[in-house]
């Protein structure tokens, strides 16, 4: 592996927003409750406005700041390169930095097109015959409720995986009146609530069921086509992404699915939820109770069947042991802990870590056959491979 000196591995971070807080908590936790073959290093954090970067860095504790991000991937002090900038920069900063021999995190959905995806995806496997790492940010496969539940279908707990159901729920753009961000922005964002929420469940459905989708069905709408601008002069901006996607797909295996993604929820702060149902069981997981998971066993006798509750607290339960005592709950920043960890040994252990850029590349190209079905009226859409 390539790492810095005494132990430890520098990292550099691009973006300091709402997911550089959340990825400067968990580099800075990993090794304080995970036994970690190296030490992250917070070294360079990158963003285009100085004194805000400055003020980020002091307040997340980056040991210096660069507004450059080109400097930043080429740095000695850096071996991992964490992207978590919007999506119109991420094929830019992930190319140039694994072509700079830098291991790279990247935030999902991997890209905003399918042919940057599959431009990452190519410098990520070339990237990886000389050693070099890379992984998509979806950090629900981290949940330890969702790991869980991928071993008891991986034990054929399930059966035969017949239906699959997954929303992604919120409504923090309900009120007409909010203004617009980069996630509104076509160019920006890529898409909406397709890809912003959207990709969150295509791959955990993927990642559960070990089984790819292969076609959809899909509609998507806005709902508020113009919002007041960031300068506050009461402009208008255009929207130019969807609001809300729904969608039906089916797997190579065969099972049935179902999608929606919205952003126009009221009342659902970040409803993501998945019901999987198999020939001999079922699972229900929703995040907003994220420690617990539902589980129905079709082997009980009538008259005592019925989902029970398993509490994902256990120390044998998927990274559990780590923390804290039975009961004692974990929350939505531990999944990114989780993600730095697998990473760091992934790196460490000379392994491709997953989900890999491959598995964003398939993701992306669902996400792009959503937008052309919805295009052509719901027109079922092949997915390619």
């Amino acid at each position: 592996m390539t790492e810095g000196s005494g132990g430890r591995i520098g990292v550099g971070m691009v973006g300091h927003a709402f997911m550089g807080a959340v990825h400067s908590h968990a580099w800075r936790t990993a090794h304080r409750f995970f036994d970690l073959p190296v030490v992250p290093e917070l070294a360079v954090l990158g963003g285009r406005d100085l004194a805000r970067t400055k003020a980020a860095a002091a307040k997340f504790g980056w040991a210096s700041v660069q507004t450059d991000w080109r400097e930043l991937v080429t740095s000695p002090d850096v071996q991992v390169v964490d992207i978590c900038t919007p999506g119109d920069s991420h094929a830019e900063i992930a190319i140039a930095a694994l072509a700079a021999g830098k291991h790279v995190l990247c935030e999902k959905p991997l890209a905003n097109t399918v042919a940057e995806a599959e431009e990452m995806a190519a410098a990520a496997a070339a990237a990886a015959t000389r050693g070099v790492r890379s992984m998509v940010a979806f950090n629900y496969r981290r949940v330890p409720a969702l790991a869980y539940a991928r071993k008891l279908i991986e034990a054929g707990r399930l059966g035969e995986i017949r239906h699959v159901r997954a929303l992604y729920l919120q409504d923090w753009l309900s009120d007409e009146q909010s203004p617009m961000t980069w996630r509104l922005r076509k160019d920006k964002a890529g898409s909406g609530a397709l890809g912003d929420l959207g990709a969150h469940i295509v791959d955990a459905t993927q990642y559960l069921v070990g089984d790819l989708l292969t076609g959809v069905s899909a509609i998507t709408n806005t709902f508020v086509h113009k919002r007041p601008d960031e300068s506050g002069t009461g402009q208008l901006g255009d929207v130019t992404v969807d609001d809300a996607a729904v969608f039906i797909g089916r797997f190579a295996g065969g099972a049935l699915a179902t999608y929606e993604a919205t952003r126009f929820a009221l009342g659902r702060k970040n409803g993501m939820s998945v019901e999987i149902n198999g020939s001999l069981g079922s699972l229900r997981f929703e995040f907003e109770s994220m420690n617990e998971l539902s589980f129905f066993d079709g082997a009980n006798d009538a008259d005592e069947a019925g989902f029970r509750r398993i509490l994902v607290t256990e120390p044998t339960h998927p990274y559990v042991g780590a923390w804290w005592p039975p009961g004692h709950l974990l929350g939505y920043e531990h999944t990114f802990t989780h993600e730095v960890v697998d990473f760091v040994r992934a790196i460490h252990d000379g392994v491709d870590p997953s989900p890999s850029f491959a598995d964003g590349l398939r993701v992306q190209r669902v996400l792009d056959a959503v937008e052309k079905s919805a295009g052509a009226g719901s027109a079922w859409t092949e997915i390619a491979e």
